[in-house]
């Protein structure tokens, strides 16, 4: 197979894990937060203050998921040298 279409199912297994597992924390976070509430009304406003900061960090993964996939698929270090050594 290509280097290129190996870049491609690399950046896609990578998006893949990164999102099955931000999306696992954002709902434990959540379900957490949910259950603090409903024990303790009166400290719903903390509790979601530290759930927001919570989903910002775990959203940031994310997104550094997601830049690493685009960086595999569009500015590849290792394209040049693939493209000598295909060539010769």
């Amino acid at each position: 197979m290509e280097f290129f279409a190996w870049c491609m199912i690399a950046a896609g297994f990578g998006m893949a894990i990164g999102s099955f597992g931000t999306g696992l924390g954002q709902g434990l976070a959540i379900k957490s937060a949910c259950e603090g509430v409903a024990r303790n009304p009166g400290a719903s406003g903390k509790i979601l203050t530290t759930m927001m900061i919570g989903l910002a960090m775990i959203e940031s993964l994310a997104i550094y998921v997601f830049v690493v996939a685009m960086i595999i698929l569009f500015a590849n270090p290792f394209t040049e040298e693939v493209i000598k050594l295909l060539a010769k």
